[in-house]
């Protein structure tokens, strides 16, 4: 039969086997939810940056066309000169 001190013994065990198990499950769960909360702010930020990114580009592309009007009215201005010459 068992005596007193070998449930307490088991019991101890037990014990021991539960934090051991417990405590890395508890640390890697908060791990999970501080990386869950980086990937959100990460995706955020990147969305932003997306969004501003196209504006830029908006306005490359506007004052790209801008110059191209100027450059083909100069080009023409050129050849009403080079004509008179």
């Amino acid at each position: 039969m068992m005596d007193e001190w070998t449930v307490v013994t088991v019991i101890a065990v037990l014990a021991g086997l539960m934090t051991s198990v417990i405590k890395p499950i508890i640390n890697l769960n908060g791990s999970i939810i501080r990386l869950t909360e980086t990937v959100n702010t990460l995706q955020k930020n990147i969305a932003g940056l997306t969004s501003k990114n196209d504006e830029t580009h908006e306005k490359l592309w506007r004052k790209n066309e801008e110059q191209d009007i100027k450059l083909n009215q100069h080009e023409t201005r050129l050849q009403i000169v080079e004509r008179r010459l």
